[in-house]
């Protein structure tokens, strides 16, 4: 398996007055075979009628993709069942699949969305590109661009929609639109300004573009998105002591051997690690609000937090977090800050109950950690594409 990180983002805005958006995308990782699939759709029109298109065409993309189908046969099973309007007319969705095979093979099928723009090395890369005729007699002349290639490190993938290459239509600046030779451009200057450009930041940069190119009132929906393949970053989160206290020793010397940024979740986990190291604890922000309790620092450590308020808080914040959500500065935003930042995360639950508290609600507590942790996993790694190495000791 490949030794690099893919991180993904996607980026949209819907057409001026329009309620919802006419593109779609949607993802999925299958574990167990280690592989990625994300599928961008754009309803034909936009609107209502647009969305309803691309999800039908989205979600059966996914599934058939899945399924190993071939795409040429499930192409088809996509024409046939999309609804025509009264008058017979055919309604259809473009749609982009990308499939990442074990971070080996990346696979892309594209049908009538603009092509996706491949950068290696900062420059265009063109891989091979088979054309495949879609099945049925009702399908003749439409077609799959298929390429396939082997991804290396600083590789980038962008796939967008047409409201993207169209934007600036009929302008003085792009009479024929924006056009994906300059789309194509404009990124290359961008990773050449910032090397190490995040795929949100490049994403962000594309559609603010775009926006610009139609003053700020975009004429049609307007997706990009964007595959980066590097280094993985890791980082490791501590919640709870180990359950043998003679575990205690080889515990904080794992902590202490691994080699990322780490934080501590809990105050008796925060008291053994010091106690062995022989470090101090201290008492660095008090929050105005008395539901946060403040946090400590310990050096080697980023920060060090109350373990189960803290956890469920970052939960919270998983499960609402989009594109447009500005974290503040408490332990738990802190915290997700720094899930967002990584990309390899190993989360250590100690599985102690401290007996001599006396407190019956202590098992009960160590439940609901554990299930607010399994839950951090879930979404941490089908939302947010991050590799998760969850242990408990």
């Amino acid at each position: 398996m490949a030794d690099f990180h893919v991180e993904i983002d996607f980026q949209q805005k819907q057409a001026k007055g329009e309620v919802v958006c006419g593109d779609v995308f949607h993802t999925r990782r299958i574990s167990e075979e280690g592989r990625t699939i994300l599928v961008l759709s754009d309803g034909i029109g936009h609107g209502v009628k647009a969305n309803v298109l691309a999800t039908l065409t989205a979600s059966m993309a996914l599934n058939y993709t899945s399924f190993h189908t071939k795409p040429e046969i499930a192409a088809n099973i996509f024409m046939r069942v999309l609804p025509r309007s009264s008058e017979g007319k055919e309604s259809y969705a473009t749609f982009t699949i990308i499939e990442i095979d074990n971070d080996e093979l990346v696979r892309i099928i594209n049908y009538d969305n603009p092509p996706t723009i491949i950068l290696r090395n900062g420059k265009p890369f063109a891989p091979r590109e088979i054309e495949m005729n879609i099945r049925g007699e009702e399908n003749v002349g439409k077609i799959l661009r298929i390429r396939e290639f082997k991804p290396v490190k600083e590789d980038r993938i962008l796939f967008l929609t047409d409201g993207v290459t169209q934007s600036g239509l009929g302008g003085k600046r792009h009479p024929m639109g924006w056009g994906q030779p300059e789309v194509s451009l404009f990124a290359q200057k961008q990773i050449a300004r910032e090397p190490e450009i995040s795929a949100t930041r490049l994403a962000r940069k594309i559609l603010n573009h775009a926006a610009m190119n139609d003053n700020f009132e975009m004429k049609d929906d307007t997706s990009c998105g964007v595959v980066y393949f590097r280094q993985p970053r890791e980082f490791m989160l501590i919640t709870g002591p180990p359950f043998y206290k003679i575990k205690d020793f080889e515990f904080v010397k794992r902590v202490q051997d691994f080699p990322g940024k780490k934080i501590i979740c809990g105050g008796t986990t925060a008291e053994i690690i010091a106690r062995e190291l022989n470090l101090e604890v201290t008492i660095q922000h008090r929050y105005a609000d008395a539901s946060i309790p403040p946090v400590a620092h310990m050096e080697g450590f980023e920060m060090v937090t109350e373990g189960i308020l803290t956890m469920g808080k970052v939960e919270e914040i998983l499960e609402t977090y989009t594109s447009d959500t500005r974290l503040g500065n408490s332990p738990p935003d802190e915290v997700v800050k720094l899930l967002m930042e990584h990309d390899t995360i190993h989360i250590i639950v100690g599985t102690r109950i401290n007996w001599a508290h006396q407190d019956p609600d202590q098992p009960v507590e160590l439940e609901i950690r554990k299930f607010v942790v399994k839950r951090i996993v879930k979404l941490l790694e089908e939302r947010f594409f991050k590799k998760v190495q969850l242990e408990f000791v």
